[in-house]
């Protein structure tokens, strides 16, 4: 079993920034590919972003490319999520995501673990 547990959600102003981070614990954390998805009200979970073992990849939504850039401290075992000029679009429920798997990290099927989800509310 991964517990996954995020923070650093809050309300910021559009243009903002924000950094959020997603502590690990259970398994080794090296075994896993980190992903975070965002589900905002009446949408579907979607794909932000996902980084592989030791960081060598990186995959990010069409979305949020430029503005968002996950990275992962192996050391302390999180994942973290930094994103600058914030859109009202981004407004959503963020949510951090463990899988054993390769490939296919696009998908919310793949992933085995889930944080319980922080809020990221943007004022416009």
């Amino acid at each position: 079993q991964v517990q996954l547990v995020e923070s650093g959600g809050g309300l910021v102003q559009a243009g903002g920034s924000l950094r959020l981070s997603c502590a690990a614990s259970g398994r080794t954390f090296t075994d896993y590919v980190m992903g975070w998805f965002r589900q905002a009200p009446g949408k579907e979970r979607e794909f932000v972003a996902a980084i592989s073992w030791r960081g060598g990849r990186i995959y990010y939504s069409d979305s949020v490319k430029g503005r968002f850039t996950i990275s992962r401290d192996n050391a302390k075992n999180t994942v973290s999520l930094q994103i600058v000029s914030l859109k009202p679009e981004d407004a959503a429920i963020y949510y951090c995501a463990a899988t054993s798997a390769s490939g296919r990290y696009y998908y919310a099927t793949s992933y085995d673990y889930w944080g319980q989800g922080t809020q990221v509310t943007v004022s416009s």
